[in-house]
């Protein structure tokens, strides 16, 4: 297999997804903490809410791929009228998730036609096996004046962290710089996402999230990159002595510089018919 193809497999693995990317929130949770460090620091789920603020009272929303249920629990706040549902394909993620709560599959959603207000897909369609089937079963459950909102990442986001990855993974080998680390969002980029969602819906509004990410001490950054442990097969060099290369390397540059950044780019995009 080329690598992309590689890539994609392991990215979509329902069983490496259900079973160790997403078996409980340790390694997503190290993901969104680092973004604390960030500046401007963006409330992700209060523009969501925001952006759901059409919604009827009473209206159905249903966040597919709700991981450890950040948003539903903002959106109990902001909006308690609204009935929730959350949907992942892994189990051990939504167990402390308050319901209701199931175990379902973007490409196959169990939900009737025009059933929701409104659908969220954030930061998860690029784990779809078939990201044009998740993209039709989402305008499917959705009425016809409702939305869908998405979420992800651009790729030019983080490349610093790219870069580290690469020098930490060459030093390990001893060849100067390594193969680069699994992208997880590579197949649904904020530059691609528009083109997937315009085959179902006439209006894709996004909305960009620049920032910079500083930290003083490498301990954020090494964890954020501990969190891709569930794809370590796929690196093609020894994960762990990696990792803590880069430790290694991100102790230096902060003992040099006093800190080290990391630029990031995401971002949400609201459909409309």
């Amino acid at each position: 297999m080329t690598d992309s193809v590689a890539n994609d497999a392991a990215v979509t693995d329902r069983a490496r997804l259900a079973g160790s990317a997403y078996n409980g929130d340790r390694d997503l949770a190290a993901r969104q903490s680092l973004y604390q460090w960030q500046v401007p620091r963006y409330d992700l789920p209060g523009i969501v809410a925001d952006q759901l603020s059409g919604v009827r009272e009473h209206g159905r929303v249903v966040d597919v791929g709700c991981g450890n249920g950040k948003f539903i629990e903002r959106l109990r706040q902001d909006r308690p009228d609204l009935h929730l549902l959350g949907l992942d394909i892994a189990p051990g993620i939504i167990a402390d998730v308050p319901g209701p709560v199931a175990v379902a599959d973007v490409v196959r959603l169990p939900l009737a036609d025009a059933s929701t207000d409104a659908a969220l897909a954030l930061h998860m369609l690029y784990h779809a096996k078939d990201v044009a089937q998740a993209v039709s079963e989402l305008s499917r459950i959705v009425a016809d004046d409702g939305l869908v909102i998405a979420s992800t990442n651009s790729d030019r986001d983080k490349v610093e962290l790219d870069e580290l990855w690469a020098r930490a993974a060459g030093d390990v080998l001893g060849t100067g710089r390594g193969p680069a680390r699994i992208s997880l969002s590579a197949r649904f980029t904020l530059e691609k996402a528009p083109a997937f969602l315009g085959e179902e819906f006439d209006r894709v509004a996004t909305i960009e999230l620049p920032g910079t990410i500083t930290v003083r001490d490498a301990g954020p950054v090494v964890a954020h990159m501990a969190s891709y442990q569930a794809w370590s097969d796929q690196h093609d060099v020894p994960f762990e002595a990696t990792i803590e290369r880069a430790r290694t390397i991100l102790d230096g540059h902060i003992t040099r510089h006093g800190a080290f950044e990391i630029r990031c780019l995401g971002g949400v995009l609201v459909c409309r018919r």
